[in-house]
């Protein structure tokens, strides 16, 4: 996923796949180029007709001059400024059909990308996660997807409007006169030749602009997180400054993409107005000498704009078509990537496991090349309480992720009741499971909805119970509204504390045969600890359980503790047996208790 803010790298194939993501719009396209050529051919023909009608008003003004006085007739000066009114009308009303099919057009497009999106989201594995900022993720989702809606919206549009005008332009200027439209495009030549120089250093200006946007969004979305680490550490104004530095960077980016983008049409404006200065004198001097109409030559003039303005706006139509495919192919990037293993097409049913874990010489690392944990075996019988110590980075957690189907082993096997985990659906694993992480996580809505995420269908009067049961039900009837009480802004106006133990009540709530407590008290006090201790007794008695803990006081009960060490289990045993045994445990016990 990680590369630079450039051109496409695939422009075509993106463009192709881009444009099947609008089968289902067919209709809606077929309308808007139906629509665009009726436009284009009105906007065309509407300077010829104009001719006409001033010729035949000067006609008209000519004979009323030597009538001696005016006299306006029907036919034909009265029938053809009709027509041309109504040629106007008509193309109004199309243009703005087509922008407004163009605009639903787009926006489902991005609806349906967005869906897309959500749905790839749910099947990343997590080190894809691991891999990526939230911030450059929702670069892509938000600016990158604008960007596309936008040039559909306006800068495709406009594109095949203006390649119409210009051949229609020009077809009727070499009509007219082919020395004219020669000079012209002698001119307008020049101007390209400028619009393709700075054209690329205005993608490479655009793309700098890009990833400097999606930089600071990432140094945004992390300072905001982390704010209270900031404060606690005095480090406030060193974050402050990183964040300037990377607005500045956005400033420095999007002032050099803006100049080029807007110096470049200056230029060529110049050479397209010096084009038809100089063609107008020539059409001046054959007007006077009745080569040319007053009528042609005003309708030249005209088609001379139609033909200039286009190609003074082509280095912004080009590049934000350029822009729009890279954003576009960064996120079929997105969509593309590696996604977890399927579930088995046939899984088996397991509805309520009765706890027998068993991990059977799994190994596993980050990357083929790199195996963290070779050899894993043990067994946790129903009922039994698993405790898994050791240092930070030991592989505890990691050992946790493969049991839930987080990450695939490399090798081994994973089996719950005798059933190879990758033979059920993670689904269907999952449901068997209960999880208290060391970082609580509370969505926005009522303390009820969170208490209930794991069973939504829960009464009132279970929630409640499950809230008892975590020790959390006083506090919840001391907010404002009790249990329909909003959380708002991550749940900032409640303490660590209080968050850890409404996850707890979701736990108790889930009733699930087996449990996984990661330091689920670490955050509460001693006395809460000990409330919550005697409760999740009860919660474990017949159940499955992984505790995770670095306070060993509250594992010495555990039926079988594991030691890990550089991703791999080293020790285990019960508390009795390991401190016989004198090793890694004893030594980490005796260190906390001397």
């Amino acid at each position: 996923m990680q590369r630079k803010y450039d051109a496409p790298q695939y422009a075509m194939r993106t463009a192709r796949r881009l444009f099947s993501q609008l089968k289902d719009q067919r209709f809606r396209l077929m309308a808007v180029a139906v629509s665009i050529l009726i436009y284009t051919v009105l906007n065309i023909f509407t300077p010829y007709y104009s001719a006409i009608v001033i010729d035949a008003l000067k006609a008209a003004i000519d004979e009323s001059v030597a009538a001696g006085k005016f006299v306006f007739a029907w036919e034909p000066l009265g029938r053809e400024m009709t027509i041309l009114g109504v040629m106007y009308l008509v193309m109004a009303c199309f243009y703005l059909f087509q922008s407004y099919l163009m605009a639903s057009v787009a926006e489902n497009l991005i609806l349906k990308l967005r869906r897309q999106i959500s749905n790839k989201l749910n099947k990343l594995p997590l080190r894809f996660f691991d891999a990526n900022k939230p911030g450059e993720i929702l670069s892509r989702v938000t600016s990158d997807l604008d960007k596309v809606s936008e040039t559909l919206q306006t800068g495709l549009l406009k594109l095949v409007v203006a390649i119409g005008t210009i051949v229609g332009s020009l077809a009727f200027m070499f009509y007219y006169s082919w020395i004219l439209a020669l000079i012209f495009l002698a001119f307008m030549a020049v101007g390209v030749v400028i619009t393709k120089i700075v054209s690329k250093k205005n993608l490479k200006a655009a793309s700098e602009r890009q990833e400097a946007i999606a930089r600071l969004t990432g140094i945004a979305e992390e300072y905001y997180t982390g704010r209270d680490i900031i404060k606690a550490f005095n480090h406030e104004e060193e974050s402050v400054g990183k964040v300037y530095k990377a607005v500045e960077d956005v400033r420095i980016t999007r002032r050099d993409a803006d100049f080029l983008t807007n110096a470049v049409n200056p230029a060529v404006r110049f050479l397209s107005r010096l084009s038809q200065a100089v063609v107008l004198l020539i059409a001046g001097y054959w007007m006077l000498s009745d080569i040319m109409t007053i009528g042609v030559v005003q309708a030249y003039f005209q088609y001379l704009n139609m033909s200039a303005e286009p190609i003074t706006e082509a280095s912004f139509m080009i590049n934000s078509l350029q822009s729009a495919l890279a954003s576009a192919e960064r996120t079929f990037e997105f969509l593309d990537d590696e996604e977890e293993v399927p579930d088995t097409t046939t899984p088996v049913n397991l509805d309520r496991a009765e706890g027998k874990i068993a991990f059977e010489h799994v190994s596993f690392g980050y990357s083929p090349d790199k195996i963290l944990m070779t050899d894993i075996s043990f067994t946790a019988k129903p009922g039994q309480k698993i405790a898994i110590v050791g240092a930070t980075g030991a592989g505890k957690t990691t050992l946790i992720n493969l049991l839930m189907r987080f990450y695939e082993v490399n090798g081994g096997a994973i089996t719950i009741d005798g059933i190879v985990t990758t033979d059920l659906s993670r689904k269907g694993l999952r449901k068997n499971f209960g999880m208290v992480l060391q970082d609580t996580w509370l969505f926005g809505g009522t303390i009820a909805e969170n208490i209930a995420y794991g069973k939504p269908d829960a009464a009132r009067e279970e929630i409640i119970n499950a809230a008892k049961m975590a020790k959390v039900d006083y506090f919840i009837r001391t907010m404002p509204q009790g249990y329909d009480t909003v959380i708002e802004n991550e749940a900032n106006n409640l303490s660590v504390g209080q968050r850890q133990l409404l996850t707890i009540a979701r736990v108790f709530l889930c009733n699930p045969p087996v449990l996984i407590l990661d330091e689920a008290t670490s955050s509460v006090d001693t006395r809460t600890e000990a409330e919550i201790g005697k409760a999740m007794s009860e919660l474990m008695s017949g159940r499955t359980s992984f505790v995770i803990a670095h306070r060993l006081s509250t594992i010495r009960d555990a039926d079988n503790i594991l030691f890990m060490e550089n991703g791999n289990i080293i020790e285990q045993g019960n508390h009795a047996e390991l401190l016989k045994k004198g090793g890694a445990y004893a030594a980490l016990y005796n260190s906390q208790f001397a």
